[in-house]
């Protein structure tokens, strides 16, 4: 039985790595400090103890100096509005669009995503993770979802979702639905398979015409003269007409030639002309398309779909082998074998991909730049210089304790020439 491992703790401020090398670092400079004093007030009794105040003046100056270097990067030495110090934070505009700048030459050029992804077989790794998802090193694969949801969760849902509505309701616009329709509506009588909706239509205006039947006999009574209401001829005008229409739509929905239903045949067979090369038709469509995207209502089903979509797939990602049980999941497998058995399929699925990467990054490489760019412009300046002293601080801290032992090496080198001579 394995035996878990205890949680490690959060790093607090006083326990992060740079700030324990920071201590370390100024322990030592001061500890020069000192060792300087008590070597000069006692360098009389000997003549060795030249050679350790040699040493501690020599690393107090270097640990100094290099103590200066590494805060004047970050902050004012002792707060004071020292030229040429707080670099970072007051340069900090310039880094953003520096690294910003960096990424995009090096990174998000179409020609280098395509060099970089020339080699690489995406679908051949998609189809062993899903023919396998349970192989491979676990570690990796829980890292790996959890990484991904953390992500999910940490970027901004309003500007995230609002990017995704965005796009979809762009996408959307952008599709001319009224030619589309048309050779549907085309396609559907041709082959026949516009009878059963025709049929609906019958049906649904005989269920409308028994549902308001009393509307039309309250109509047929308003308009009658009063000696047919006084007779009471209008209740048998009102069947009539009422048994009339059901006859028709009775007929209609037994006999296909039926000369009502061959011209609501011939309007469609016009619609669907109309839908692919009227203009004004298509106008029209576009417009009715338009007046129902910008509906409040869509607006809502989109913002429902979008959490729907962000919310199965952090369950997706929480929980990778439920994911991958049941049905999808056996789909999902044979979907994996057929991609490593399938060169052709791997070699167009590898192109697509590569294609659409050249793309993104060719249509949104200049926003991820503008992204990396004002969101470091975005920081304070207190926030650029915790990150990055905290990235790099121990190495800083290192260059301030090398900077003091180198200091005091050279500082006993010169006091033993100085002695030799």
């Amino acid at each position: 039985m394995k035996l878990l491992a205890a949680p490690r703790p959060p790093l607090t401020p006083a326990s992060h790595p740079a700030r324990r090398m920071r201590i370390m670092a100024t322990g030592m400079l001061v500890a020069m400090a000192l060792l300087f004093i008590l070597a000069r007030a006692t360098v009389h009794l000997h003549p060795a103890i030249g050679f350790v105040q040699a040493f501690a003046e020599a690393a107090m100056v270097g640990g100094l100096a290099d103590w200066f270097a590494v805060t004047a990067l970050f902050r004012h030495p002792l707060g004071l509005p020292i030229p040429h110090t707080a670099i970072i934070p007051r340069n900090k505009d310039r880094i953003g669009d520096t690294l910003a700048i960096f990424l995009r030459d090096n990174f998000l050029t179409p020609a280098v995503v395509a060099r970089r992804m020339q080699h690489m077989d995406v679908a051949a790794a998609a189809g062993r993770f899903l023919a396998s998802p349970s192989g491979g090193d676990g570690r990796l694969r829980e890292g790996a979802s959890r990484l991904i949801a953390d992500i999910l969760e940490a970027l901004d849902q309003e500007r995230l979702g609002g990017m995704v509505k965005g796009a979809i309701g762009q996408r959307l616009r952008a599709i001319n639905i009224a030619p589309l329709a048309g050779q549907a509506i085309e396609a559907a009588m041709r082959d026949g398979r516009h009878g059963p909706v025709m049929d609906g239509i019958i049906h649904w205006a005989d269920r409308t015409l028994e549902a308001n039947e009393h509307l039309i006999r309250q109509m047929v009574h308003d308009r009658a003269g009063k000696v047919l209401r006084w007779t009471g001829l209008d209740e048998n005008l009102a069947d009539a007409i009422l048994s009339g229409l059901r006859k028709l739509l009775a007929e209609m929905a037994q006999d296909p030639g039926h000369p009502l239903r061959l011209k609501a045949e011939e309007g469609m067979a016009k619609l669907a002309f109309d839908l692919q090369y009227d203009l004004d038709m298509q106008a029209k469509v576009a417009g009715i398309r338009d007046e129902i995207l910008d509906n409040p209502a869509m607006q809502r089903w989109i913002d429902g779909l979008w959490e729907q979509a962000r919310a199965g797939l952090l369950r997706a990602v929480r929980d990778p082998g439920r994911a991958m049980a049941g049905r999808l999941g056996e789909a999902l497998r044979a979907l994996g074998g057929t991609l490593q058995q399938e060169a052709r399929l791997r070699l167009v699925i590898n192109r697509f991909v590569r294609r659409a990467a050249v793309g993104a990054t060719a249509s949104y490489g200049d926003a991820i730049v503008r992204l990396v760019s004002d969101t470091v412009r975005g920081w304070d300046a207190g926030t650029v210089t915790t990150r990055l002293e905290h990235a790099v601080g121990r190495d800083l801290q290192y260059i301030r304790i090398n900077g003091t032992l180198v200091g005091g090496l050279v500082g006993l080198a010169i006091h033993a020439i100085d002695t030799l001579l």
